[in-house]
């Protein structure tokens, strides 16, 4: 089985607003998640996280701590997922999508509220990242 490991960062601002990224690839339907990527060869999980914020969103971020790890199986493409999630701040930058990949679509800070009705890519994590919001 394949392993495939990531890192996600989860960012509230002063308005207790979580830091999401509409995505997609141009022919699906757009969902949204927090800043979410593949680890690179030689990245540690949180490096990871710090790249996959600037590339989706422009920001710079520094990590707090880690939230979580999820792991799961997709039995249809026998794989292993795991995925580190960090808190992370924001020092610097400004919202410009940077995404190599072409698959962010829109920057936009959502209000506990908006999460609980959004369509997410990763639909488990929205009571995770509604405990967080708390």
């Amino acid at each position: 089985m394949e392993l495939r490991e990531g890192a996600a960062g989860v960012c509230l601002n002063e308005n207790n607003e979580l830091l999401m990224v509409l995505q997609g690839k141009e022919d699906e339907k757009k969902t949204w998640s927090v800043p979410t990527g593949g680890k690179e060869d030689g990245e540690t999980f949180a490096s990871c996280c710090l790249r996959e914020v600037w590339e989706e969103t422009g920001y710079r971020a520094e990590t707090i701590e880690e939230l979580m790890v999820k792991q799961a199986e997709i039995e249809e493409i026998p794989t292993q997922v795991e995925v580190h999630y960090y808190a992370v701040k924001i020092i610097g930058g400004a919202p410009t999508i940077c995404d190599p990949d072409h698959l962010i679509h829109e920057i936009a800070w959502k209000s506990r509220e908006e999460l609980k009705a959004l369509k997410l890519s990763y639909p488990e994590d929205r009571e995770f990242l509604l405990r967080v919001m708390s």
